[in-house]
């Protein structure tokens, strides 16, 4: 129920901020006369003293069309929905003609890219305004507005928001409905004059989504609850993220399906991309891209996940690739989702390049990779992660080829040699001849220096996967597995051994400083060490990032290790289960009373069930690898790391603002001494607070406030050294 007043509160707003009476003569009117969109067209028009051409709808997907009727019509302000604008920009590209003769053009309705405000704005005259509107009807078309003309500053994504025009109030708040800082994703909120009276007969949906106003002084006073996602820029413009239904879960991973989108849409043959969850299996719920590529040339399937790999992790890869001549539009111009088709899975594997298996070990891993990826027939050359294979998926490949090779392999080794050909070469070796290796290439590419974190008492770096991700396309990201992940070699039991032990493996890939490092729980013990012993070899090291880490040399820790050593693996399994819980999402449903009550081996296999019936383990195979995690796990909390080192630069840590009984025998440590570090550095501690406990604080959302800390630190860094 939208009134006059809220609509006569628009115009006045948007003349305003447009200056529409002294600019614009002639409007052209495209939306559907059902849709909000038209109501704002016309008072901007006719209340300004302008023209309102009514542009047919058949012209809106007749790009030359709908040039000439605004070039006959000396049309100078239009309002398009992106994808009827990107077809016109698409049709001028050909023609070699232009838009400059237009005072303002608003692009509202749907989200549009970075690249593309880059790509219409040189159709565009030197005066021509560009303008980014938002806006929905429950608060009255548009609510904001964004322009610039130094867009290097907002170099990928969506293109902002902006701020809100006269007499309306955007807020970003959490589910408490508290305000948010710079950079944290929250539902975005809107207040002011038009806030319309709510939904007509809908007394219940009314109060669902019309709520009070906490922040305004004036009686009756009401902010739209929008369901968008947006959050705040360090220059005061809002970014527009994704509807909140559409932030997914997948393996335990959250995704914003339209972070994907951002950078698909960058491909330079990619004119318009959109990502969505099918399950056309029960059970099997995979990411697929709908792609309408450039006239001049269509990318194949492996060009597009080798793009999306330099800046996403493997588990926002989609599964499946769909090329479209159009999207398929509602009535008022926007993508119609529901109408997408279904991607033909097995088409995948089978390419101009296809090679079968030459051998029996070919053979073997062609059969374990069809099963794991649902994909016949594979081909020797054809990538596992390009044929939707992810991190779990990844651990039950590896499962499954100890189950049929007698062998256990190192995860790093399939990053490495993601190939049948390359992997069944590894697998033709003897024993004697694999190395384990403790670097892991979560990203090896990237023109900038490696940033390696060593992740915490597990030892295994999976969950670092986000981090990396967000740390940009290029910055390459190496991460270090424990010793003693495969079940087969011993733990480190010294923080002093495991770093002089990952200093050998980070010179393998950077023999010179200045080195980035950075360490979460206790990977941040290990990585303060390693940038001790480097220092005395000599070498700088640039930044030293502590993740939620407590500082060494406490006597409780002492006391809590001689605590650990007395713990049976009951005990150590259910704080592993909990641990589990918290970074992939997944309820294990463990029962300490069941636990208690077995033995040792019926203890690792009631926790494998336990992991198989949350998808996080493939059936009858991991005992080996659960008891090495294990084995790491006890030998780690029971290592007490005490130091007189003095380290010489600056300490960065990292802090979850929420502190959590994340493990019954650490959470008080964690507690009191994370500030404590400034004992161990000659230099003043650099803290930041992030959001999440001490293991969601790398997980999606929260992640992401993280790794806008860390790049900054690690920008600065490499301009200072």
């Amino acid at each position: 129920m939208v009134t006059h007043e809220n609509l006569v509160n628009a115009y006045l707003a948007w003349s305003d901020a447009y200056q529409l009476q002294s600019l614009c003569t002639s409007h052209l009117q495209m939306a559907s006369f059902s849709f909000d969109v038209f109501s704002g067209d016309v008072v901007r028009s006719l209340c300004s003293g302008g023209k309102l051409v009514i542009c047919p709808r058949e012209l809106l997907l007749e790009p030359d069309k709908l040039y000439q009727l605004m070039r006959s019509q000396n049309i100078d302000c239009a309002e398009f929905v992106p994808v009827v604008l990107r077809n016109l920009i698409q049709y001028l590209q050909r023609t070699e003609q232009n838009l400059s003769w237009m005072k303002l053009l608003i692009v509202g309705s749907d989200s549009w890219y970075i690249q593309e405000y880059q790509q219409f704005r040189r159709f565009l005259g030197d005066e021509t305004r560009l303008i980014n509107s938002y806006g929905v009807t429950e608060a009255t078309v548009d609510s904001s507005y964004f322009e610039t003309t130094v867009i290097h500053k907002f170099s990928d994504g969506l293109v902002p928001i902006g701020r809100p025009f006269a007499n309306t109030q955007l807020y970003i708040l959490d589910q408490h409905g508290k305000p948010l800082p710079i950079y944290i994703p929250g539902e975005l909120y809107i207040g002011g004059a038009g806030v319309s009276r709510g939904y007509l007969n809908r007394p219940d949906l009314t109060q669902e989504k019309f709520i009070p106003n906490p922040f305004s002084q004036e009686v009756g006073a009401r902010l739209y609850k929008t369901g968008d996602l947006a959050k705040y820029l360090e220059n005061g413009n809002i970014q527009y993220l994704e509807r909140s239904d559409r932030q997914i879960k997948i393996r335990g991973f959250r995704i914003e399906l339209g972070e994907i989108e951002a950078i698909l849409s960058q491909h330079p043959q990619v004119q318009a991309a959109t990502v969505i969850v099918r399950e056309d299996t029960p059970g099997d719920r995979r990411l697929t891209a709908y792609l309408v590529p450039n006239q001049e040339q269509t990318p194949t399937i492996i060009e597009m996940r080798s793009f999306l790999k330099e800046s996403l992790p493997e588990y926002m890869i989609p599964s499946a690739f769909v090329f479209l001549d159009a999207f398929p539009l509602t009535p008022n111009g926007k993508l119609d989702r529901r109408v997408l088709p279904a991607p033909d899975i097995n088409s995948l594997a089978v390419d101009n390049n296809f090679v079968p298996p030459l051998d029996i070990v070919e053979q073997q891993l062609a059969q374990i990779w069809s099963e794991i990826l649902n994909i016949y027939p594979i081909g020797v050359k054809n990538d596992f992660f390009d044929l939707g294979g992810h991190s779990l998926l990844a651990v039950q490949l590896m499962a499954k080829i100890e189950q049929q090779f007698g062998k256990v392999l190192p995860l790093a080794t399939l990053f490495q040699n993601s190939t049948i050909e390359n992997l069944a070469t590894i697998l033709r070796q003897p024993m004697s001849e694999l190395s384990w290796s403790p670097l892991v290439p979560i990203k090896s590419k990237g023109s900038k220096r490696p940033f390696f974190c060593i992740p915490g008492a597990g030892g295994n770096p999976l969950y670092l996967y986000n981090l990396a991700h967000h740390l940009g396309r290029d910055q390459p990201f190496y991460a270090l597995q424990s010793l003693g992940l495969d079940g087969e070699s011993t733990p480190h039991t010294s923080i002093t051994e495991m770093a002089t032990y990952y200093i050998q493996a980070i010179q393998s890939i950077q023999s010179e400083g200045p080195y980035f490092l950075g360490g979460h729980s206790l990977g941040g013990m290990v990585a303060f060490e390693m940038a001790c012993q480097l220092q005395k070899l000599g070498h700088e090291v640039a930044l030293l990032a502590l993740l939620d880490c407590g500082a060494p040399e406490d006597a409780s820790n002492i006391e809590t290790a001689q605590q650990n050593a007395e713990i049976d693996d009951a005990d150590w399994l259910y704080e592993i289960g909990f641990l589990f819980e918290q970074f992939y999402g997944s309820s294990l449903d463990i029962s300490y009373e069941v636990l208690k009550s077995l033995t040792k081996d019926a203890q690792l296999q009631y926790f494998q069930e336990r992991l198989q019936i949350a998808n996080l383990l493939p059936a009858d195979i991991g005992i080996k690898q659960l008891r090495g995690l294990m084995q790491v796990y006890k030998t780690n909390m029971q290592i007490v790391y005490t130091t007189q080192e003095i380290y010489v630069n600056k300490i960065t840590c990292f802090l979850s603002s929420e502190i959590e009984d994340v493990s019954s025998n650490n959470s008080e440590i964690l507690e009191d001494t994370r500030l404590d570090w400034h004992k161990f550095s000659s230099q003043e501690l650099e803290t930041y607070f992030v959001p999440g406990n001490h293991a969601t604080m790398l997980n999606e959302p929260n992640v992401q406030a993280l790794a806008e800390y860390l790049k900054n630190c690690i920008e600065n860094r490499e301009l200072a050294s």
